[in-house]
Order: C-alpha cells, then structure tokens, then sequence
C-alpha cells in the first residue's frame, strides 16, 4: 500500500524534496530514495511470501529465521510510522491515490481478473484435495470405532474448505460486477471529450531553464504557453523581483557571495546587490539538479543557463507583451520591518500599470484589497481560489486557481456547470493532465510543459462500449478457465482414485487382510502444513495420492543377509504336465549363445536364497 501511494503521487516529488530542502539546508531527491526503499522492503517482503508457498506446497514446516523476523518487525515500524505521518502531515496525498484510482481502476479490474484466473490453480488444487480427504476419512470411520475424532477432523477439513474456498470467490464475484460501481472521467463518447487543456509554464519552463528566469520563460513560449506563472518578492528599495524561495540559498550563489546572509529573507536585500547575484550556475550541476528525470541540456543551453540572473517584474511583462502571453503570479507579503509590508499591492500595481501591459493579459490571483485592485485596474482578469460560487458571483471573479487534488470531489461539477474557468496546478504527469483534460478542465499549470504539450490525445480513455466490451469478454474467458482448472483437478483426483480402489480390489481377490499390517507413508506436502493436529493420523492412513509401501519388520534386529544364491528351480510337484492338446513350448539353444553365458557366468555354486520372502502377517 505504502509503494502503491508513493508511486502515485510522483507529481509530489519536487515539493516534498524542498520541504526537505527547507529543514535540511541540503538538497537531494529523498523521494526517490524512499522510493528506492519502499520497493526494495516491497520486494524482499513478496519474496517471503513467495518461498512460504513453495514450502506449504511441498508440506515444509515454517520457520522464519531470527534475522528475517527482525527485519520484518523494523520494516512493520517503518511503514507504520511512514503511513502515519502521511495521514497526519500530508493527508491529502491520499486524495492522489484517489485520484489515480480514478483512471486506473478499469485497467486494475481487468488486471485482478487475471490474477484472479492465475490464482484458481493452487486454490482448485487443495479444495479438491480436501475434498478427497474427507471422502477418505468417511470411508476410514466405517471401519473405526473413533467416531467423535472422526467427526472433529471432519469438521476441520471443511472448515479449511470454506476458508480458502468461501474468500476466493466472493472476490472472483466482487471483480465481476465492480464495473457497474466504477466511475471513470475517461470512459466517455469520444464526441464528448473536451478540448485539450491550457498550459501555464509554472515558473518558466523549470526542466528547461533555471527556474523564474528569462530563460525559462523564453523556454516555456517556445513550447506554446498559453500563459506564464511566477513568484514576486520585494526587495527593500522597493524594486519587484520574480524568486519563489523566502531565502537565496537554493537558486542564487549568496554562499559563496555573502555566506553569513544565506538564511536572510531576500527581501531585506537592495536590488542592485540582487542583480549581481549568479542565478543560473545550480541549474547545471548535478547535486542541485530539481528534477531526477530531467533530460542533459545542450552546450549552448549549458552555456546560457550558467550567466543567468534575477529577473525584475518588469522583465517578464515585457516578455508576455511581446509574445502575447498571459501572466499570473503569486505575490509575496514582505516580511515585518519592510517599508511595504502593508502597501505591497497597491505598488505593485503601480508598477505593472506602468510597464504599458495590456490589462487583459493579467490574471489577478491575490485575494488581499481586491476591490482597490478592480477600481484600479479595471481590465485585471480576477483569479479566486476554491471559494463559494455566491462569493465568485460577488466578486465578479470568473476564474480559479485550484490544487489538483480537488479534482478528486466530484470533478469540481458545480463551478464548472457555473460557467467558471478552472486552472489546475501542479500537474506534471501524463496520466494526471489526461484526467484533467478527461475532465473538461480549462488549465493546468507544469513545470513539464514539454512533455505535456506532446499529447494530442488523453492516455487511458476508452468508450463505454469498448470497456463493456472487454468486461464481458474477460468475465467470460476467466469463468471458462477457473472451470476448466477446478474440473482438470477433479478429474486427476478421481483417476487417483480409481486407481487406489483397483489396488484395494486386486488385494482382496487374493485373500488378504482387509486392514493390511504395512505402513503407508503419505506425500511430503501432507495436510500437516494447515492442520498440524491431524499429522500423525494422517502418515497412518493411506493417502489418495502417491504412497510407499514399506513391508513391517518381525523385530528390531536387521535380518542377516546370507551368502549363498538358491536358484529358483522347479520341483516335481509343481511342474504341470502338459496335456496332449497344448503345444509344448521347448526353448533352443545355439552354441555361440551358451559359450557366451558361459564366459560372462562362470560356476556358481548355489545353495539358499539370499532374499527373504515378505510375509504379511494377520492383523489383530
């Protein structure tokens, strides 16, 4: 469950490695290290299930060595602690799997079924072996006076029936009908798939570029961004910048300009000391790279990335009136004793008045004195948060910037039935922007601009009729072969003991004993792996299965094994004499033949055989 929640929610990994980055000073892809690691305890737990089966199987006894039971017990810790902090620090990663569920849950249906099928083998194999048991165990108890025991074992027989049994098929029969519960928002007609969702270039084009530079920007309009996301913060003479962190340390060079200023919010800084900074040269190397799965950039690129620096508001305004792009941004509040921590807005909007924008291309995402910002700059596009749509209607706000993970109620029906257009962000991976567009969403906001605008259709959708299709058909062919396994079985237990009754038969035709005095040693993977109380009744009786006769020795003395050979000649009285109307049968000899078993046996002489006859004794 843990590898199955963080493998979901990989479009997390980037803010749960800077939320380490934040406490450690040091970054590093910890999420893939707790990958690697959930994966390694997922595989080597799998791996200890598997060899516990192939030991039931061939009717081991289970012994867990004091090595792999502490690192199971540290391995049961570390999850738990691990699901722990998920439910109380990060609960909404849980609405990420939700959501994954989503889009996979008919692929997950489908892939169950087949486990399901593949699984039908060992559970047919002992129900019909605990079927032939019991069949056993009656005929035992006509012919022994035990019959409470015999009932008890009985009972515990089909108890182990219903226990394997009873669970395998009320899951076969939940997977046949799950379908009428499953809710995909991409099992839709084709003709009602939306449009393809808008891109925000979440901070530029941050797999392509430094992160809020002009080249990460410049990268993302060359990727076709409908519009550009980015940070603002303030400096102390006033001066707008674009940086997302509070502090320099992860983006700039400030620890090897000013080490004793690194943890300084960068807002206490004059921008001509932030111009200065090297905002580019982390980008290329390898230790700070943000992404694992970032593709090597160009020499040139290479080259342009090392000399970039930090860009003003100014700059990217200028940019989106030239390209024609929209912008939003998320803007900062100055820190205590900053000359505009409670005029931040109105500046701000001074400034982006004053760059000569065109007002349409401003998507307004602060809440904070909205009603200065709508008499001021009228043209504004207002951009809400997941308010009420009373309040949206209010506050004439046709536009949300809303968590991904809000998806997960009811695909946010209710505001886009209102009319509103809804952006999403961060969506970074494929199957997420595919629900997103599954989902009529309007925009996402990524910092994989170039991956997602290489789709031109939704991964995982399919019609109804296809996925009707393909659930009849695989319901069909799995009930065909987990009936064709339960009866193969059935029919191998029977001719086992058809078998069985024909040796039963052929001893009583020669007069022996009903209850033969031998020992019948059962097979190795015997009921006493499930039911260890029936072990030692259970080597007494004859299996229906492959069994060794041993003949029972007369005493614990070994017999003495003679010397001599008696050669098993015929005396008088047992020779027939044949009668006139039978041909005699008289074997020939040619000389070479007999001077050969001459050569190969010289002369033996024979006196009594070395070979004790086997005697079945009588049984009391």
């Amino acid at each position: 469950v843990l590898l199955f929640v963080w493998i979901e929610t990989s479009n997390e990994y980037f803010g749960f490695d800077w939320v380490i980055f934040l406490g450690t000073g040091y970054w590093f892809f910890w999420s893939i290290v707790l990958l690697s690691l959930f994966g390694i305890l997922t595989a080597y737990s799998s791996l200890l299930v598997v060899l516990a089966f192939l030991l039931v199987w061939e009717g081991y006894e289970l012994y867990l060595h004091w090595c792999h039971k502490i690192l199971i017990l540290l391995m049961i810790l570390l999850c738990s602690f691990v699901l722990w902090i998920l439910c109380q620090l990060w609960q909404e990663r849980w609405l990420t799997a939700g959501l994954s569920l989503q889009i996979f849950a008919p692929y997950m249906h489908l892939s169950g079924i087949t486990v399901m099928v593949i699984l039908s083998w060992p559970v047919a194999f002992y129900l019909i072996h605990l079927e032939e048991e019991v069949r056993m165990r009656r005929y035992k108890m006509m012919y022994d006076r035990e019959t409470a025991k015999g009932c008890n074992i009985l009972t515990k027989l089909r108890a182990l029936q219903v226990t394997i049994g009873l669970p395998f098929f009320l899951i076969l029969l939940c997977l046949y009908i799950v379908p009428l519960g499953i809710h995909s928002p991409c099992i839709q007609e084709e003709d009602k798939l939306g449009p393809k969702p808008d891109f925000f270039g979440h901070r530029g084009a941050p797999m392509l570029g430094p992160e809020n530079t002009m080249m990460s920007f410049e990268k993302a309009v060359e990727q076709g961004a409908y519009g550009l996301e980015s940070d603002v913060q303030l400096s102390y003479d006033q001066v707008p910048f674009l940086m997302h962190d509070n502090d320099l340390r992860r983006t700039t060079n400030i620890r090897n300009v000013q080490p004793n200023a690194s943890i300084t919010h960068s807002s206490f800084f004059l921008w001509s000391f932030l111009s200065t900074l090297n905002a580019g040269k982390w980008f290329v190397q390898s230790q700070f790279k943000p992404f694992y799965h970032m593709k090597p950039l160009s020499r040139a690129d290479r080259e342009k990335a090392e000399n970039q620096r930090i860009p003003k508001l100014t700059d990217l305004l200028e940019l989106a009136q030239k390209e024609k792009k929209f912008v939003i941004f998320d803007l900062n509040t100055p820190p205590r004793k900053h000359p505009l921590r409670h005029t931040y807005i109105r500046h701000v909007v001074s400034v982006i008045l004053a760059s000569k924008i065109e007002q349409h291309l401003i998507f307004w995402l602060p809440s904070f004195d909205r009603q200065y910002v709508q008499s001021r700059a009228p043209g504004f596009q207002q951009v809400g948060q997941l308010f009420s749509i009373e309040r949206l209607t209010k506050e004439n706000i046709s536009r949300i910037n809303v968590d991904y993970k809000r998806l997960f109620y009811k695909g946010l029906k209710d505001y886009k039935a209102a009319n509103i257009n809804i952006n999403l962000y961060i969506v970074n991976e494929p199957w997420l922007y595919s629900l997103a567009w599954c989902s009529r969403i309007h925009s996402v906001t990524t910092d994989n601009i170039q991956t997602l605008s290489q789709l031109n259709h939704p991964y995982f959708f399919m019609t109804p009729g296809y996925y009707m299709f393909m659930w009849l058909l695989m319901d069909s062919v799995s009930a065909v072969l987990i009936f064709a396994i339960f009866y193969f079985h059935w029919w191998r237990e029977s001719k086992k003991e058809m078998f069985n009754n024909s040796i039963h038969t052929d001893l009583r035709s020669l007069n022996l004993p009903n209850k033969p005095s031998f020992r019948v040693l059962g097979n190795p993977w015997a009921l006493s792996a499930f039911y260890p109380a029936l072990t030692k009744s259970t080597k007494k009786q004859p299996g229906s299965c492959h069994f060794l006769v041993v003949p029972k020795k007369k005493s614990s003395e070994p017999e003495q094994v003679k010397e001599t050979i008696k050669p098993l000649m015929p005396s008088k009285d047992d020779v027939r004499q044949p009668s006139p109307t039978e041909k005699t049968f008289e074997p020939t000899w040619d000389a070479p033949r007999e001077a050969t078993l001459e050569t190969a046996l010289p002369s033996l002489k024979v006196n009594k055989p070395t070979i004790s006859s086997l005697e079945i004794a009588q049984s009391k």
